[in-house]
């Protein structure tokens, strides 16, 4: 018998990869998006499919409250992965990142735990902010910078939607699983939001300057959203009792700076794009913080369901190179 998966966020970037391998997995998928920064693009390929049917309409509106309600009631399983994406549009719109993060989560949270179904929160990497540590390990202390500083209400609301998510799970026993999701690429990826490897290879491919905040040193993790999903997938399809009510990073360990990134896009590209290195003052506002390094630790989710990413970064980047070359 087929088990039916929401998907709140499904017409997102993760969304819409994680839609095609429930497909190809023999699940019915329902997707609910209201498109602020998902485009029915992402989907386009699934209109098709009649196991896979879309709502656009917003989680956090009361108006659409009843439609949520119905669509996890017919649903086996939750994935909420609907949230405010890109650091450009955090520095933005901080009240808005806010209230869709925190009012998303609850609503899906309180209407899953009417019907006792199962549920994937996804949180970010976000949430270690500043720390300083050699990889993150999902139980060591976080630190974060300053409550004036708009760039850190994206990493505070996500980790209040953990809080939430734990205490749904402590007080109503809500069967619920959380992943930290670091930087996460492949095709479909847009970088209108700030995502800096679809910016980088636009500009690669136009031979236009590359600009590298900062002073490029830097450095991030990057995972093939195909090999997330596989992850996410993996938590839910587990026995329950190793997985529910636990936290996993989801995230490949290898590291590379911006400056590093950048010289590897313009030779996957074959560019002759300079490198810019652009001050986040400039970039962004006065006083913007950054973080130097996010590097993954994932013992836990390996020990736990034996995954790991298997996609270079490399792949990646030829693979995202021809899904703009053609589609731009």
């Amino acid at each position: 018998m087929k088990k039916t998966a929401l998907i709140t966020g499904g017409a997102g970037f993760i969304g819409g990869h994680l839609a095609e391998e429930l497909l190809s997995r023999n699940y019915r998928v329902l997707s609910i998006d209201n498109l602020s920064t998902g485009t029915m693009r992402n989907i386009d390929g699934l209109k098709d499919n009649k196991d896979f049917s879309h709502v656009t309409a917003d989680i956090i509106s009361n108006e659409n409250r009843g439609i949520l309600a119905e669509m996890v009631d017919r649903a086996d399983v939750v994935y909420h992965l609907a949230a405010a994406v890109g650091v450009q549009n955090v520095v933005d719109h901080p009240s808005e990142t806010i209230k869709i993060n925190l009012l998303g989560t609850e609503n899906v949270l309180e209407e899953a735990t009417k019907k006792g179904k199962r549920v994937f929160v996804a949180s970010t990497s976000e949430v270690y902010g500043k720390n300083d540590a050699k990889d993150f390990v999902e139980d060591k202390d976080i630190l974060l910078g300053a409550s004036k500083n708009s760039r850190w209400c994206y990493a505070v609301s996500k980790l209040m939607d953990e809080h939430l998510a734990f205490a749904y799970f402590r007080e109503k026993k809500l069967p619920v699983t959380l992943a930290r999701l670091f930087n996460t690429i492949g095709e479909r990826q847009t970088g209108r939001y700030g995502m800096v490897v679809p910016r980088f290879i636009e500009w690669a491919l136009k031979n236009e300057p590359i600009q590298v905040y900062g002073d490029g040193n830097q450095s991030r993790c990057f995972c093939y959203v195909k090999d997330s999903v596989r992850a996410i997938i993996g938590l839910m399809e587990s026995d329950e009792t190793k997985v529910a009510g636990e936290l996993y990073n989801i995230g490949n360990p290898q590291e590379i700076t911006m400056i590093d990134l950048a010289q590897k896009v313009r030779g996957v590209c074959k560019s002759q794009s300079e490198i810019k290195l652009i001050p986040y003052e400039q970039a962004y506002s006065s006083g913007f913080e950054d973080m130097r390094r996010r590097v993954p630790n994932i013992d836990k989710i390996k020990a736990t369901i034996g995954w790991q990413p298997k996609t270079s970064l490399n792949e990646i980047l030829e693979r995202t190179r021809d899904y703009i070359a053609e589609n731009s």
